[in-house]
């Protein structure tokens, strides 16, 4: 009976120490050196960083060559089948229909823009589906100088497909858009409506007074 005690004891013991043992390893960490509890595991970089610096410097070079009327800078950093849909409905393909589309624009006999300030905005980092190929989303704050004179602030959204080629990032498609329902143009377009109505109205009421009176001459 002794011996029996003496075993079922020492059972008891060793079963203590290993439930110990194991609660201070579970406390501690199970890799050797980890950081206590209150310090945070550091953080690695995010993936393709060095490709969103390069889309960066894209989207810098581009909006730089755009305020300054700088058109065979920004060609440089279009694709040779990059298509371009204008906020006008346009829609300009390859180097060359960009180039007659800005001529048009902003530098031939019947231009309508005398310069734009752009500022792009990316919603977020661009997204890659492969290594070659990224879209980019965002807003712009446009100010338009018309040749008339006046001038435009426009809220614009764009979207842009990026492409690399012989290890350089080049804008494969980019598409300009505004609210088709709220916009300057169409508040302007309003204005001119509501001046030309008052205006209308004006004239039509001295009319009738010019009409009434010589009517009344006539039957007095």
């Amino acid at each position: 009976m002794n011996r029996s005690r003496l075993i079922l004891a020492s059972t008891l013991m060793c079963s203590l120490l290993c439930a110990c043992s194991a609660t201070a390893q579970a406390g501690s960490g199970d890799k050797p050196g980890a950081l206590p509890p209150t310090q945070s595991e550091p953080v690695p970089a995010p993936a393709n960083t060095a490709e969103h610096e390069a889309l960066r410097g894209l989207r810098a070079a581009m909006e730089d060559a755009l305020n300054k009327r700088d058109l065979d800078a920004l060609l440089t950093n279009v694709d040779d089948n990059v298509v371009f849909t204008t906020m006008n409905g346009d829609v300009a393909r390859g180097k060359e229909g960009i180039r007659k589309y800005f001529t048009r624009m902003m530098e031939g006999p019947d231009k309508v823009v005398t310069s734009i300030t752009a500022h792009f905005v990316p919603d977020a980092l661009s997204v890659f589906y492969g290594p070659d190929v990224a879209v980019a989303v965002g807003k712009t704050n446009d100010h338009y100088v018309l040749t008339s004179g006046r001038e435009l602030d426009i809220h614009a959204r764009w979207t842009a497909t990026l492409v690399k080629k012989e290890g350089r990032w080049l804008v494969g498609a980019f598409h300009y858009s505004t609210n088709v329902f709220k916009n300057p143009v169409l508040d302007l377009q309003r204005k001119y409506l509501v001046m030309a109505g008052v205006g209308g109205g004006l004239l039509l009421g001295v009319l009738g007074f010019i009409i009434g009176r010589r009517k009344g001459r006539r039957t007095g």
